[in-house]
């Protein structure tokens, strides 16, 4: 009965393992499935983004929306993205569907009809243009890799030149879409491979392979990494500047008729140090690239005379007709610009001044990239005719960026700060120009241009503000109206260190008057700032609001 009992043990021990194992299998094979890698592979169309003949655009690593097109046997891509990304001076004219390039002493042009070695330099499609790869290479200091004979076509675009983290695959691996063994497949990469490692993380690292993919691998596939150090070849256009021999002193001269330039010299009389006067001669009319013009060959010869440069502006603002021009429109045509060029060459030859002014406000940001471009290319004019190329600018803020200091900086020979209007009519009340706000406009400004080439202007003027209720007006004082209202109304002026200005109020029959002076004192303190920063110099506006004894406070400063 014993070994009866004893072999029945047995079996259901037998049948009980069978059941448990039973049992087990589910959970096993749940198990396998969870460690087993996936060898699906990707499809590679959804990877890259692309249908038909797009090709995808890879930025230093990152796919990028936008795409490329392959077409006569090579990769084009997007003007808009290469401006945004590689190259902001390629110039794209849609109306004329023209493309500009503009060198320091030469304009380069091509159409849709233009060949390179390759072929077409650009492909135009739905009004956009695209451009070759050669192209963009002869003008980038980037580095360039196509793949564009296989079905998935791609390129690498990368802008930097720092080294590279490389590893050699110590055992062979799948290439996967996300870091995880269920991550479906890229490609292979096989031992002795060796990938470029752009980000690295505890168990995968997102690599680029050799053949031009990007995708992720496991760690413990990888040798140590070693740094590839990498050298340009690409030589940048260098732009050779005009620069006076001494710190500038400029005046603007306000003019709006030919009688007004004879009061020249009568405003220079009790004046001290300047060595460059702006009038404002030119002024834009139409979209047509037509400006109206008072100037004077007798007002530079004077102005000559007086061991003074005469830099001709040329404006939007002086009258109610020039404001009104769409600069967008007026800039956005390339004949229109040449023509707008030329007329102003004439004008120099003819007139003899030494140098343009540029000043153009309230422009709106879709204006920026083609205003930028009529100072690109101006300034291969100027640089041609020895002319100097001065541009006023506001105090650097958001709104302004498209204004585009930077280019500026290089193509132009000086840049102006306008270091004052921080408060201005139809806005709130406060100062035309504090402390803070010049040192502001200096210190942003000088992150995007050079010190040698900074002007700061500024102003010789203040505002007079009348508050009565919820309403506010102001009028434009000069130094010597502001005296004689402080005088007439016996007031005390108090010193605000934190504006670099005095300030006086009074209540008035109209309400509350109120006054940020600009005199000796705070003139002195903006001065200061020129020297602290080693600007280029000052620029004054305008000339016949100052005080006599405000050059002296300048001269002084300036050495």
């Amino acid at each position: 009965m014993r070994e009866s009992r004893r072999g029945l043990g047995c079996a259901a021990g037998l049948i009980a393992g069978i059941l448990i194992l039973a049992a087990a299998i589910p959970g096993g094979l749940k198990l396998y499935e969870r460690y087993r890698p996936t060898y699906e592979m990707a499809d590679k169309t959804e990877v890259f983004q692309i249908r038909g003949n797009q090709a995808a655009i890879l930025l230093n690593g990152e796919l990028q929306d936008s795409k490329g097109i392959y077409a006569e046997g090579q990769v084009y891509l997007p003007v808009s993205w290469v401006n945004q990304y590689v190259n902001e001076r390629f110039y794209w004219d849609s109306g004329e569907e023209l493309l500009v390039y503009t060198l320091p002493e030469e304009i380069v042009y091509a159409d849709a009809r233009t060949e390179g070695e390759s072929g077409h330099l650009l492909q135009v499609y739905d009004g956009e243009a695209y451009l070759s790869l050669g192209l963009i290479s002869n003008y980038s200091d980037i580095r360039v890799q196509a793949f564009d004979t296989s079905e998935i076509k791609r390129v690498f675009i990368d802008t930097t030149w720092d080294p590279l983290d490389q590893a050699v695959l110590r055992r062979g691996g799948m290439v996967r879409v996300r870091g995880g063994i269920k991550s479906p497949v890229i490609c292979e990469a096989v031992k002795g491979d060796t990938v470029t490692v752009l980000e690295a993380m505890d168990h995968w690292s997102k690599v680029r392979t050799a053949d031009g993919y990007v995708g992720y691998i496991e760690n413990r596939r990888l040798k140590e990494e070693q740094p590839l150090e990498l050298s340009s070849s690409f030589s940048a256009p260098v732009y050779k500047n005009i620069s006076m021999e001494q710190p500038v002193v400029l005046a603007f001269h306000q003019v709006f008729t030919q009688d007004a330039n004879q009061k020249m010299e009568s405003l220079l009389e009790e004046t001290e140090g300047i060595n460059v006067i702006v009038p404002t001669w030119f002024v834009i009319q139409d979209t047509e690239g037509n400006y109206s013009s008072i100037a004077s060959k007798d007002y530079v010869d004077k102005a000559h005379e007086m061991g003074i440069q005469v830099w001709a502006m040329l404006n939007n603002v002086s009258t109610a007709e020039s404001v009104a021009v769409n600069t967008a429109e007026l800039m956005s045509s390339t004949s229109t610009r040449e023509k707008l060029i030329e007329s102003l060459m004439d004008d120099a030859q003819e007139y003899g001044f030494d140098g343009i002014n540029l000043d153009f406000e309230s422009l709106r940001s879709e204006a920026g990239p083609h205003y930028v471009q009529f100072i690109r290319e101006l300034s291969v004019a100027c640089r041609k005719a020895g002319l100097v190329l001065s541009v006023d600018n506001y105090v650097p803020s958001a709104y302004t960026q498209f204004y585009n200091r930077k280019e500026q900086g290089i193509v132009a020979d000086y840049v102006i700060i306008m270091g004052y209007d921080e408060h201005y009519a139809g806005g709130e009340a406060g100062p035309v120009s504090s402390i803070s706000f010049v040192e502001n406009g200096i210190a942003d400004t000088l992150k995007q241009v050079p010190k040698e080439k900074v002007i700061n202007a500024i102003p010789f003027y203040t505002r007079l503000w009348t508050t009565e209720g919820g309403s506010q007006t102001s009028q434009v004082f000069d130094m010597e109206e502001e005296e004689i209202w402080i005088s007439e109304n016996h007031l005390d002026p108090e010193w605000k260190e934190e504006l670099g200005l005095y300030y006086a109020e009074r209540q008035g029959e109209n309400g509350l008057e109120q006054l940020w002076m600009e005199e000796e004192r705070s003139i002195g303190e903006k001065m200061d700032l020129v020297r602290q920063y080693g600007l280029a110099g000052v620029a004054c506006w305008k000339l016949g609001f100052e005080k006599p004894e405000i050059w002296e406070i300048i001269s002084g400063k300036i050495q």
